[in-house]
């Protein structure tokens, strides 16, 4: 039903995020945008059976996620119990791109006029039960060069 849903919202042009820049985009990438070399954002996660569910704020540095802060009860155990889960922009586009290579009855997502993702929805298998994910990405912040230099070399007047 989500993914007949959002099928149609893709398929009239309409954007479901509520952000104007949000922009529906079942296509094959959000455009241009290059993961930044360090930036943070907030991540809801939710549907299915798995690891990965709650809300977290992450931080992300050469590609890496370089703190995670589980924002509700489900994020703060799955940062506890499995902080590896905890991705990436890049590793949730990767995520999309590997189920449009699988063929799953629904992979699409939603960019903001910058290119990064905003809303990325998956389903396998429109029948199968608790195989979606669904990720909205929010409060994202790419570091500019001075502030990933800083974090990196913290030490003042450098």
């Amino acid at each position: 039903m989500i993914g007949g849903l959002l099928c149609t919202v893709a398929a009239c042009g309409t954007e479901t995020s509520g952000s104007p820049e949000a922009q529906s985009a079942p296509g094959r990438s959000g455009g241009s945008w290059q993961e930044p070399a360090a930036y943070t954002y907030t991540l809801r996660s939710s549907e299915g059976e798995r690891s990965l569910l709650g809300r977290f704020r992450i931080s992300v540095r050469d590609g890496a996620v370089v703190k995670a802060v589980g924002l509700d009860d489900t994020g703060r155990r799955t940062v506890d119990s499995t902080p590896e889960a905890v991705p990436t922009l890049g590793g949730l586009l990767a995520e999309l791109e590997q189920a449009r290579r699988d063929d799953a009855d629904t992979a699409e997502a939603q960019y903001a006029a910058d290119g990064h993702p905003v809303r990325i929805v998956l389903d396998w298998e429109e029948n199968a039960v608790d195989d979606e994910a669904r990720y909205a990405i929010t409060a994202y912040d790419p570091a500019d060069d001075r502030r990933a230099r800083d974090r990196a070399d913290p030490r003042p007047g450098t």
